[in-house]
């Protein structure tokens, strides 16, 4: 642009009021993305995260009094509690940046997948040595992740051994310990959300963690991408293995008997934040929400809560039929829905896993 020739007597070809006008027209004209960064972004921060971390932190509370009131293993209300706070949590499992990376906040609720069993050795040791960490959950903070969170919890509620091991009133103080740690965690993320890391993404900044409308909008794009590749390579991949070894006890909670019900509810969060992102695109919307309907539908009908049938041909070509609609999702974010917001994946939290 330096090199058009300016004439004395007539406008600035580049600098003049009516050519900045075309000029900005055309630059939006070229990235529809960007005209809609902002709105989207309030959208789905409004709607989409703050209401699923408040929601997990009411659920986290209500986990903790109902062990406070009774430790049980086999109590119903802290296995209902425990079920409604973990369904909570893996309908925000996919937003992998922010308030739940903070001090390893996602990894200290949620240690999965843990290929070493490093969490039944370490609450077995907690149990056998009662160790007096588990008095109180400001002291837990400093506990190891493999102790901390829902999958330890389900191991104190679920596993034959884990959850009769040592000595009662220990187990009992444990149960209450990791519990009150859950609902911390969980009312800690949501603060942050509410105090500061919303303003941070709906209104970018040039020295802020977030400079542009369309970097906040990435960071979104990125924890759906997140979001459907946790659901495809480990929800579904890990228990189906390979179909001469398929591995079902590798089945994300399959225990307390959640495997599916984890990916109907991840699919489902992730089926709300596609189809915002993508609301400024009808027929790349519809066509998103439809592939999402596919998914959810082949999940309702599957009769396998724990992935327990991907070793018979017959009930595993069913997981393996819900896996290729969610790679189905997949593609058509990847190279539909990014390209049309001006956006890629990049690297995410579960690269290198």
């Amino acid at each position: 642009y330096r090199d058009v020739e300016r004439r004395p007597g007539r406008a600035d070809p580049v600098c003049g009021e009516p050519m900045k006008h075309l000029l900005a027209a055309s630059v939006l004209a070229i990235l529809p993305g960007f005209v809609a960064a902002q709105s989207i972004t309030a959208d789905i921060v409004n709607n989409h995260v703050l209401p699923g971390y408040d929601a997990l932190a009411e659920a986290g509370k209500a986990l903790s009094d109902a062990a406070a009131t009774d430790c049980a293993a086999t109590s119903n209300p802290l296995r209902m509690a425990y079920g409604a706070a973990f369904d909570a949590w893996i309908a925000v499992s996919h937003m992998r940046f922010g308030p739940s990376e903070t001090d390893d906040r996602a990894f200290a609720l949620s240690f999965w997948p843990d290929s070493r069993g490093a969490t039944p050795k370490a609450l077995g040791t907690l149990l056998r040595d009662e160790d007096p960490i588990a008095q109180s959950a400001d002291a837990y903070r400093d506990m190891s992740i493999a102790a901390r969170g829902f999958y330890a919890m389900e191991f104190l509620l679920y596993d034959e051994t884990i959850s009769t091991a040592g000595n009662a009133g220990y187990r009992c103080q444990l149960v209450q310990t990791v519990a009150a740690d859950i609902a911390n965690l969980t009312q800690d993320i949501a603060n942050d959300w509410d105090d500061g890391y919303a303003a941070l993404l709906t209104n970018p900044s040039g020295d802020g963690i977030y400079r542009t409308d369309l970097e906040a909008m990435q960071e979104l794009f990125k924890a759906l991408t997140t979001g459907l590749q946790l659901t495809s390579e480990a929800r579904l991949g890990r228990p189906l293995g390979t179909f001469d070894q398929p591995r079902p006890r590798r089945a994300e909670a399959w225990r307390s008997g959640r495997s599916a019900r984890h990916v109907a509810i991840a699919i489902e969060s992730l089926a709300d934040l596609g189809s915002r992102l993508s609301a400024d695109d009808p027929a790349l919307q519809e066509s998103l929400n439809a592939a999402f309907t596919r998914a959810l539908t082949q999940i309702a009908a599957l009769d396998d809560p724990a992935f327990a049938g991907v070793a018979d041909p017959a009930s595993r070509i069913k997981v393996e039929a819900i896996r290729s609609r969610v790679e189905e999702i997949r593609a058509i974010a990847e190279n539909e829905l990014g390209p049309s917001l001006g956006v890629a994946s990049g690297f995410n939290a579960l690269d290198g896993d």
